[in-house]
């Protein structure tokens, strides 16, 4: 069900520009022994168990409210992410407050993580009911690994305003 996050807070989302992580890239049509090489090379994806999720500072701009979720891998070899995490508000009980969030649609590539590199996504909503209300403060934010079937509750005091809930992809330059 739920995984438990081994920590609060995170650095704040400018501070995600430091981190390195390389990302896979492959040609079309790999020559014969390229597919061989990329088979016994590849990395393998991130599980809940790899990460540690925390929360970044949150940060106004423009009326709009981000927040960086920091995913770090706590294992001893390389995983990977690459897409969207899913993510939802939820209060003291457990019980989802609104709808989840959805993409913000910025493009996305593969982000590996060596043991101890850290990578973010964005969370976005408006800065205070801009256009419509805001529904009731969360406790918890949950949240889905791109690819992940297994949830991390962080705690995470979330308001959804104006109807707007979105997140970015997983990446290294702090990018919504």
């Amino acid at each position: 069900m739920f995984a438990s996050a081994r920590g609060t807070a995170g650095a704040l989302a400018a501070a995600v520009l430091g981190l390195t992580a390389a990302g896979a890239a492959w040609s079309a049509t790999p020559p014969a022994h390229a597919a061989a090489t990329r088979a016994s090379t590849a990395v393998r994806t991130c599980t809940t168990s790899d990460l540690y999720l925390s929360m970044g500072h949150k940060e106004g701009a423009a009326g709009s409210l981000y927040w960086s979720i920091r995913f770090t891998n706590t294992s001893t070899t390389g995983c990977s992410l690459r897409g969207y995490p899913g993510v939802s508000v939820l209060d003291t009980a457990h019980h989802q407050i609104g709808p989840a969030a959805t993409h913000s649609g910025s493009p996305y590539g593969t982000v590996t993580l060596a043991p101890a590199q850290s990578a973010a996504a964005i969370a976005r909503t408006t800065n205070g009911p801009v256009g419509g209300p805001c529904l009731r403060t969360g406790t918890y934010l949950r949240i889905y690994p791109p690819a992940s079937h297994t949830a991390v509750l962080v705690p995470a005091p979330w308001k959804t305003c104006s109807g707007v809930f979105q997140v970015g992809p997983v990446n290294t330059q702090g990018n919504f």
